[in-house]
């Protein structure tokens, strides 16, 4: 299934992408209050009912897709988890980490998957960092790798935007990632049963229709498995939660290639769609 959060009409709602159709799921799950959180955390109760739904069904066309969920309890990124791009990191004299590495962007840069993204009158160094992301959906803690896959309810696309200047001010990343409308997701949720390998798929980003970067993800240094058994170590994972997997090489930085007013990012990956959006002066 593909489930969305989108706006008709004045109003937030969640549904199920059908082609070119988005079935509102108002009636058979009420009470939800368009909470995509709230739908994951009932999704098995719930899944028979939404999966029959088939009307009222409204085209894409008429609906602003929203990002598929507003109100995680967590949003957590990892930093440096494709080689190559560990390594053009090095080149410019930031060490290789020798564990993962992880962040904090804060919920409150969740952006929608074709929403603008400000850049900041504060920053001259925004970036682009295309990735694979994906929601926990059960609550859990001490995950096994043989484990992993089953706590997770699907995967959508993200750009971990980020305020360079910012990043490397403190040495912690949260500032720099977290600015408000730095953190576009979409353009809906996949839900894992629907896709083969979350490691054989191809991540590409466009800037102004121009290819900059392109992997597949089963080029991560530390797969999905081992960061859910890694993360739930240390914390309880929660339904809902956020969990972004590092971007390939050729990010901005290291061609010195920053976000101007009017330049539009695609980001596509195979299976999950594309998110797209335009960065604006603020």
């Amino acid at each position: 299934m593909k489930l969305a959060r989108f706006a008709v009409e004045g109003e937030t709602r969640l549904g199920r992408v059908d082609g070119d159709h988005v079935i509102d799921l108002s009636a058979v799950a009420p009470g939800l209050n368009g909470s995509m959180r709230h739908l994951i955390d009932r999704l098995h109760e719930l899944r028979p009912a939404i999966e029959k739904a088939d009307a009222p069904r409204v085209p894409l066309s008429d609906v602003r897709l929203l990002a598929p969920i507003d109100d995680p309890r967590k949003f957590l990124a990892i930093g440096m988890n494709y080689k190559a791009h560990a390594e053009e990191a090095a080149a410019a004299g930031i060490p290789m980490p020798k564990s993962q590495l992880w962040f904090n962007k804060q919920v409150s840069c969740i952006n929608g998957p074709f929403d603008d993204v400000v850049i900041p009158k504060v920053s001259e160094k925004v970036d682009y960092e295309a990735e694979l992301g994906f929601i926990i959906g059960t609550r859990c803690r001490h995950v096994s790798h043989e484990d992993a896959r089953s706590v997770i309810a699907g995967y959508f696309v993200a750009n971990d935007v980020t305020a360079r200047d910012w990043q490397f001010r403190s040495p912690t990343y949260t500032l720099g990632k977290s600015f408000d409308t730095h953190g576009p997701i979409g353009p809906w949720i996949t839900t894992d049963d629907e896709i083969v390998d979350p490691h054989d798929l191809t991540l590409t980003l466009s800037l102004n229709g121009e290819e900059r970067q392109r992997t597949s993800t089963g080029d991560m240094i530390y797969n999905i498995w081992v960061q859910i058994a890694y993360l739930s170590t240390v914390m309880t994972l929660e339904p809902g939660d956020i969990i972004v997997t590092g971007t390939p090489s050729n990010v901005g930085i290291a061609t010195e290639t920053f976000m101007k007013p009017g330049d539009i990012v695609r980001i596509e990956i195979d299976a999950l769609g594309a998110i797209e959006n335009r960065f604006i002066s603020e």
